[in-house]
């Protein structure tokens, strides 16, 4: 079972990273104009649900790899 302090980290990073990379990939791709909120929105929310998981499952994984890499 996760701790609250890693589902907290894991949803403060999806939040941050998906808004920024989400913006402007959707931005690059459409434009701004009248679709691009609801696009853009849509897109950020799979984003952010998807990254969150990923940061769950991924960081503890890596945090031991990398831990034994660097002893």
């Amino acid at each position: 079972m996760k701790t609250k302090e890693e589902i907290i980290f894991a949803s403060f990073m999806s939040f941050i990273t998906t808004f920024f990379v989400t913006l402007v990939i959707v931005s690059i791709n459409v434009g701004f104009n009248k679709n691009f909120l609801p696009i853009w929105l849509r897109t950020w929310g799979i984003a952010f649900f998807l990254v969150g998981l990923s940061i769950l499952y991924f960081a503890p994984v890596l945090r031991k790899i990398i831990q034994k890499r660097l002893k």
